[in-house]
């Protein structure tokens, strides 16, 4: 796992991200490096290493939250279905547990486990965020 935690970096106010949902249990904000644009990165609120970790009090907070977000990608952003995962210590790039929910539809290219990556253009970031955290509403 990298040393550095972003995502309690982003908890605590000290790294901007887009936040297209918090709660007192759950923060959800868009990846920076998307496997899709959409792709949300799902997180609780403590700091927890893996789901291994993860107490059974915030099973239910954070996996509501990842449904919901899957949900809001079909109505907000025409996905045909998401992709659900979760890394434990290998692959896992930030030491904070963290479920990527990403947005798919047939024939998006997704294959197997290689996540190839894109980047947002200039205001695109704000605008799937908006769109997302309306559908959260």
């Amino acid at each position: 796992m990298a040393d550095t935690d972003i995502a309690c970096e982003i908890i605590e106010g000290r790294l901007a991200a887009e936040i297209v949902l918090r709660t007192p249990d759950v923060i959800a904000f868009l990846d920076h490096r998307p496997v899709f644009k959409g792709h949300v990165l799902v997180c609780p609120t403590r700091h927890v290493d893996t789901m291994l970790d993860l107490p059974a009090e915030l099973v239910v907070p954070l996996f509501d939250a990842c449904r919901r977000i899957a949900a809001a990608m079909t109505t907000a952003l025409g996905a045909q279905g998401t992709f659900v995962a979760v890394n434990n210590v290998v692959s896992q790039s930030v030491p904070h547990l963290h479920v990527h929910v990403v947005p798919r539809s047939k024939g998006d290219g997704l294959r197997g486990f290689f996540w190839p990556r894109t980047r947002y253009a200039e205001g695109e970031l704000a605008a799937y965020g908006q769109v997302l955290r309306d559908a959260l509403a």
